[in-house]
């Protein structure tokens, strides 16, 4: 594999970096360096979202006739990695990665024209309503009930672990329409804003002291049935559609930047720390490979399920031990948490480590994960 980028794609990389030079004010640098939660909260983030829309960035991995840049995969490894490395704040993807994608492939032409140009203006917040008390990785467990009156969906029951739904003014949603047969089977895809009658949500806070988390009740919520996305039972083709983009994020620009920010505060460091360092430099130019590799490479829907896996797992594993470096170079004294958890220095380092505690959970358990890529392989 050639890594070494044209003189094309050099420059393109030199536009980025006057972009993010002009643009990037010391505000947005700060949030992102201190962020560690998962990304940024509003209303930062759609003030940075909305710069990168000004330029016409907010969504380069869209189709080109529906706000797309068109770049080719080495522009978006080259964008991915500047903002990263330039202490970008780091957005969320339900809106631009998520259900995004999903209308594309799966909405009607109404759907498209309503919501694809407010996602990529920043105009619309999404939640993720999937995961329930219930129902975590055995998500076909969902219980969520959406009962057919008319021209709506009668919604009762609630979603946990739903991030931002504070912040959100929209939801993307699993429900329950039918309880007879196999439970993949009674799943509907449902779309709806978030300041409907009778929805009420409440925080979690979590054992760093954010809040990036929420439970969502439903209480006889009444949703159009135009928010149905797919066909009536059959959301379960498009939720694992949504999860294969989930999981096949793009991890190694991120933790490239933050093992070379650790790798900056090395100085004095002992011999075993260094070579922990090492080896974990090794670990993530093996993920960055991978990475490459999974996005110059023609996968079929079978590939790239089990590519999207081991991605994930290898990526938040990388994650989680990262920031586990970043704490052990914090010192000792990094365990005292901060009043306020978002002050740079040991704070984040500890705030960070304990938000990725869950970074193996979310987006399927790397359990759950394990069992897919063998189940691949073995078939």
């Amino acid at each position: 594999m050639n890594l070494e980028f044209s003189p094309e794609e050099l420059e393109f990389r030199d536009e980025v970096r006057a972009f993010l030079a002009e643009k990037l004010t010391p505000r947005f640098a700060e949030a992102g360096r201190n962020c560690a939660g998962i990304y940024c909260e509003l209303p930062l983030a759609r003030d940075w979202f909305r710069v990168l829309a000004e330029k016409g960035w907010s969504v380069p991995h869209w189709p080109v006739e529906h706000g797309g840049t068109g770049w080719s995969p080495a522009q978006h490894v080259i964008f991915k990695q500047e903002l990263a490395m330039a202490n970008a704040p780091p957005l969320s993807p339900n809106s631009t990665h998520m259900v995004a994608p999903v209308i594309i492939a799966f909405g009607t032409a109404e759907q498209k024209a309503h919501y694809l140009p407010r996602i990529r203006l920043g105009e619309d917040w999404w939640a993720q309503g999937y995961s329930e008390p219930n129902s975590g990785s055995d998500l076909a467990s969902l219980a969520l009930s959406a009962v057919r009156d008319g021209d709506v969906y009668v919604l009762n029951g609630s979603k946990t672990w739903t991030t931002h739904a504070h912040f959100s003014n929209k939801m993307f949603c699993l429900v329950r329409t039918d309880r007879t047969g196999k439970p993949q089977q009674g799943i509907s895809f449902l779309l709806f804003d978030l300041d409907l009658p009778g929805i009420e949500i409440r925080p979690i806070v979590s054992i760093s002291g954010d809040h990036e988390l929420n439970e969502v009740f439903f209480t006889d919520v009444r949703v159009p049935v135009s928010g149905i996305v797919g066909q009536e039972n059959d959301g379960w083709t498009v939720a694992k559609y949504l999860l294969r983009h989930e999981r096949s994020t793009m991890w190694s620009p991120l933790l490239r930047a933050r093992l070379e920010r650790i790798k900056a505060e090395t100085k004095g460091c002992s011999l075993a720390m260094r070579q922990r360092i090492a080896d974990a430099d090794i670990r993530l130019s093996a993920l960055e490979i991978s990475e490459l590799r999974m996005l110059f490479s023609d996968m079929d829907e079978t590939r790239a399920s089990l590519m999207s896996s081991i991605s994930k797992v290898s990526g938040t594993e990388l994650r989680q031990h990262i920031t586990e470096l970043g704490l052990a170079l914090a010192g000792r004294s990094g365990l005292v948490m901060p009043d306020r958890p978002e002050q740079t220095g040991r704070g984040v380092a500890v705030a960070t480590y304990l938000n990725d505690r869950a970074a193996s959970i979310y987006a399927g358990t790397n359990e759950v994960q394990r069992d897919i890529i063998a189940k691949i392989i073995l078939r």
